[in-house]
């Protein structure tokens, strides 16, 4: 197979494949590392009931269908940064940062991580790297004013509307002369598999970590 598919790169595309790089994966009882993505292909589990006639169809379409996965080595990798001896620890660099950009901060770099794997049918064991990243964040901040995580909790956490419904996020704010406040923006994304997702599309504003405040009344 390996050598029938560099004849077609070399003979049909002009490509050469590497050798080196290059590995043939028994996809169903393996899975292939492309791109910061786990690959498998999905079968039926034999433990499972035979399926009734009126789901047999739905059963056959998931059967042999590519799934992708988010790698435990991942979640273990972009949670390294935000830990100190196994756990989340204050970021002293930007201790002496405005709220507003601390917040702002750990915002951008959650968002970058999450919507890259959007796509994967196991998007929500990034929870575990958002409880990482929000318990530094409020460590950080807890550190800058001289008080505790339950204060800051307490103090940054809002709720914002979803199309998965109302989620949990953490705010802060930076006012500006004569114009409207801006509003930083940490969490509140659904971890749910998006298989329209785009890797470099644009991004819905309920999610945007930096957005305009609204105006409040009185």
């Amino acid at each position: 197979m390996k050598q029938r598919i560099a004849k077609f790169l070399g003979d049909d595309l002009k490509l050469e494949l590497s050798q080196e790089k290059t590995l043939i994966t028994h996809a169903r009882t393996k899975r292939a590392k492309f791109l910061g993505y786990e690959i498998s292909v999905a079968s039926m589990n034999q433990k499972t009931r035979r399926p009734s006639a009126s789901d047999r169809r739905n059963r056959r379409s998931v059967c042999g269908a590519v799934v992708l996965h988010v790698p435990a080595s991942v979640v273990k990798a972009k949670s390294a940064p935000y830990l100190s001896r196994g756990k989340p620890a204050c970021r002293n660099p930007l201790v002496n940062e405005t709220d507003y950009v601390i917040v702002g901060k750990y915002g951008i770099e959650y968002r970058g991580i999450v919507q890259y794997y959007f796509l994967a049918s196991d998007v929500q064991r990034l929870h575990r790297l958002r409880w990482v990243m929000e318990t530094s964040m409020l460590k950080t901040l807890a550190r800058k004013h001289g008080s505790s995580v339950t204060k800051m909790t307490a103090r940054f956490k809002a709720k914002i509307a979803t199309p998965h419904g109302p989620r949990t996020c953490f705010e802060a704010t930076l006012a500006r002369d004569s114009r409207r406040e801006l509003v930083a923006r940490f969490g509140g994304i659904p971890l749910k598999r998006q298989k329209t997702a785009e890797l470099m599309g644009p991004v819905p504003e309920w999610w945007t970590p930096l957005i305009p405040a609204p105006v409040r009344a009185g």
